[in-house]
């Protein structure tokens, strides 16, 4: 068999399966039980099988890539079978104990660096709440030039894989990113921060049973449930952020497509100014940022 014979099958497999971008999928299932980079799958796609790996090598490959086909077939989301995944340019671990990165997040990673591109960062100190894998606080860390992260999450297990995350992408600098955990800012009594970022659980209760099974079924409930109007951690997090933010920082929250005018409104509740709603690249709403009342050390970036 030819390996675009294999991928063919695999195709298949997964798209009577009900999976999405079934092809996308099967090849990166293939390249990762084969370990292939996408240069040699695409100049090994019309050889034999046979001719690329000795008889028991292959045999091994060959019983990885059904085990995972059929996980995926199975609905088990494509990063936790490969154990990884990409955003904003980084490695990262995951596994079922965090929510698996998404692209639309990275939107917050480039709002605060763009924010800040021409601020002196070296006496900043940055806050991420419900950090799970650890993406936004390590991409700041890491592609930012932030040298002072602290990152909080409530799961042991998450701050677990956070952990490995850090040491992976940082190594010996690891001591620029600080993980603790915490229910939002209960364990960081006292500490004050010119940046909070979070991406906090959102999705209303009764809407989490009607997500796709790669997501209900797979991701943990704590990292996706914002209680009955999945609003509960927004309202926490504005309420709260002010004790914990010098005069002029700034405050910035993911949120879901049809939240931002609830959001909005409970920023400037909370008493944030220069309020701003930020779109992905689909069009939808998903980000929300503003500064607490005092000296402003950044300018007004116009969206």
């Amino acid at each position: 068999m030819i390996v675009r014979e294999l991928m063919r099958e695999m195709t298949e497999m997964l798209r009577a399966a009900g999976v999405e971008d079934a092809r996308f999928d099967a090849r990166q299932l293939l390249k990762g039980a084969l370990g292939l980079d996408t240069a040699h799958y695409l100049l090994w796609e019309q050889r034999e099988l046979s001719a690329l790996f000795p008889e028991e090598e292959l045999r091994r490959k060959l019983r990885r890539l059904r085990r995972d086909c059929e996980r995926r077939a199975a609905r088990e989301p494509l990063q936790q079978i490969l154990g990884e995944t990409i955003f904003y340019g980084l490695r990262f671990l995951v596994n079922e104990d965090v929510l698996c990165p998404r692209q639309d997040t990275e939107l917050l990673v480039e709002r605060v660096i763009k924010d800040y591109e021409n601020v002196d960062k070296s006496a900043l100190r940055v806050l991420d709440l419900c950090t799970g894998s650890g993406c936004i606080a390590l991409s700041l860390a890491s592609c930012g030039g932030f040298p002072d992260v602290s990152a909080a999450d409530i799961s042991e297990a998450a701050l677990a894989l956070a952990e490995k995350n850090r040491a992976a992408l940082l190594g010996e600098e690891k001591g620029s990113l600080r993980l603790l955990r915490s229910d939002l800012f209960e364990a960081l009594s006292g500490e004050c921060f010119d940046i909070i970022v979070s991406n906090p659980p959102y999705i209303p209760t009764a809407v989490i049973d009607t997500l796709s099974p790669e997501v209900r079924e797979h991701e943990p409930r704590i990292a996706l449930d914002g209680h009955a109007d999945g609003l509960y951690f927004y309202r926490r997090i504005t309420e709260e952020a002010g004790r914990f933010l010098r005069a002029g920082g700034r405050l910035y929250v993911e949120i879901g497509y049809d939240q931002g005018e609830c959001v909005q409104e409970l920023f400037l509740r909370a008493g944030f100014t220069e309020v701003r709603l930020c779109q992905d690249l689909g069009g939808n709403d998903r980000l929300v940022c503003g500064r607490r009342s005092g000296y402003n050390m950044i300018p007004v970036y116009k969206v």
